[in-house]
């Protein structure tokens, strides 16, 4: 198995919310950008969300807009052994240190996390599970499972 690596969080100091996923995908680890499979459906999902058309947008211009709406992405695994791009598949994960970088982060109120429970009681994330996934067809509605932070 091949250990990968997420990148580095996407955040300013005015973040007030967190997307977490669990670990870049091969699509996204080849071409160094978070959600870069066009069948992940992050963009399209977070477009209603901050009022703006990601989907329309380069990736530099859908991060910035992300932080301009003050929020932020990174996942809670730091590395993994993975073959492909599927959770399931994760492997011996070193957790990112989501409590350091949320210190670091006066605004942040929230985060959400569209990684599979077993990533975040692994990695020990304190996120909303959500029912938001990347993965969702873009027409669904998406619904929030309500919950305390853990």
């Amino acid at each position: 198995m091949t250990i990968k690596y997420s990148f580095p969080p996407v955040v300013d100091a005015r973040t007030r919310v967190l997307v977490l996923g669990s670990l870049p995908g091969e699509k996204s680890l080849a071409a160094q950008r978070y959600y870069a499979n066009p069948q992940n459906q992050l963009w399209c999902l977070m477009s209603p969300v901050i009022g703006r058309d990601l989907v329309a947008l380069d990736y530099d211009a859908r991060l910035a807009a992300l932080l301009a709406a003050r929020v932020g992405l990174w996942d809670v695994v730091a590395s993994a052994r993975r073959d492909g791009s599927t959770d399931a598949a994760i492997r011996d994960l070193v957790a990112n240190d989501l409590a350091g970088l949320v210190r670091s982060l006066p605004e942040c109120a929230r985060s959400a996390s569209t990684a599979p429970p077993r990533i975040d009681m692994a990695c020990g994330s304190w996120a909303t599970p959500t029912a938001i996934s990347p993965s969702s067809p873009c027409p669904r509605a998406a619904r929030s499972t309500p919950s305390a932070p853990r």
